[in-house]
């Protein structure tokens, strides 16, 4: 991880109670700076595992016991997390009173959006929901910076909006106006509205599209994660198509080291606008990733087969040289290895909740 200085001393982190958030957030606490997560807990997994992500992040016990109230339990435990160095609110992007209040107290001078409703197949079901956060909640965060002088965002975006591009690997400088899902819709929709604010307000952007993030604390409904709990219970998984639709998965260690360079580009340049890959460059068949998950359990799946999903793609595949020029971003981890020790993470959670 970067040993350099972040020059921001007070930075909006949405979404921080997730997988990467929480897990960036921890980085972030090693830093000489405030940081003010806004995370509104959405139902799309339980609010538990994104408050105990908060907990591991701030190397903190809950002290409180749930009481089965969401609201109520949220504010128990941000009550309990709140420190000098790290804010918690309890809040949605979408509020225009709230966000321009957070930026106006505590005078906000770097955005980290991490913030929205994710997923592919879920999107399909509910576009215009999945617009009103990722696109309008996007619109709100950049209002806010244009109305109180903040130059410098960064913002999640996602391999998804490649579609099914013929050419690999992806790199930022293909066409990616054939999407095959309202998700990754959503998600070039927010670079290009970004890039408005970038001409006309100057407000610096970087937009990391990621590649299938992986590792400790993954988000549940994942495929990784899914399969490691499936295969742990001697349950079915179920493998979509015929098994060679390929993922280039991205171990979080180096999406952190990705997330933490883009800050510090952002701080030393005067005025940019870039969309860069963070992925590992390299393919994983869906085939490849179960027998490794099966591997690294020493159990045996029991596979029902079903045809590809609408809105998933076939193949991911990151060209990284744009990043690797920018940022120095050099993937560390293998996939077998970053596999590996997610599933001694996950070994160790289902032994804590026993």
């Amino acid at each position: 991880m970067s040993k350099t200085r972040i020059l921001s001393k007070n930075i909006l982190l949405t979404g921080g109670a997730g997988f990467i958030g929480s897990s960036l957030l921890q980085q972030l606490l090693q830093q000489d700076c405030q940081i003010i997560v806004l995370d509104n807990f959405d139902d799309f997994y339980s609010y538990k595992t994104k408050l105990q992500n908060l907990y591991s992040a701030l190397g903190q016990k809950r002290q409180f016991a749930y009481t089965q109230h969401k609201d109520q339990d949220i504010k128990c435990a941000i009550q309990e997390l709140n420190h000098d160095k790290c804010s918690i609110i309890f809040g949605d992007i979408r509020d225009p009173q709230l966000t321009k209040q957070i930026f106006r107290d505590y005078g906000i001078d770097l955005v980290i959006h991490l913030a929205a409703l994710a997923g592919v197949r879920p999107s399909i079901a509910e576009p215009q929901r999945y617009y009103d956060v990722n696109v309008a909640g996007t619109l709100q965060l950049l209002e806010n910076c244009k109305e109180f002088k903040v130059s410098k965002f960064i913002c999640a975006s996602s391999s998804s909006v490649y579609g099914n591009n013929r050419k690999t690997p992806f790199s930022e400088s293909d066409p990616v106006d054939f999407p095959i899902s309202p998700y990754a819709s959503t998600k070039k929709a927010a670079e290009v509205l970004s890039h408005v604010y970038y001409k006309l307000y100057n407000i610096n952007q970087l937009h990391l599209r990621f590649f299938t993030v992986y590792g400790p604390k993954q988000r549940p409904d994942l495929a990784i994660h899914k399969f490691t709990h499936l295969i742990s219970q001697g349950e079915p998984i179920t493998q979509f198509g015929d098994g060679n639709s390929g993922r280039d998965y991205t171990y979080i260690a180096d999406i952190l080291h990705g997330l933490l360079s883009a800050i510090h580009y952002l701080e030393n340049t005067e005025t940019c606008y870039e969309i860069i890959n963070l992925g590992e460059s390299r393919v994983i068949t869906l085939k490849q990733m179960i027998t490794a998950t099966e591997k690294a359990l020493q159990r045996t799946a029991n596979i029902q087969f079903l045809p590809m999903q609408p809105g998933d793609v076939d193949l991911t595949f990151a060209d990284i040289s744009k990043a690797q020029k920018l940022l120095n971003y050099r993937p560390q981890w293998h996939f077998e290895d970053g596999l590996a020790k997610f599933v001694e993470w996950y070994k160790l959670q289902n032994s804590d909740s026993e």
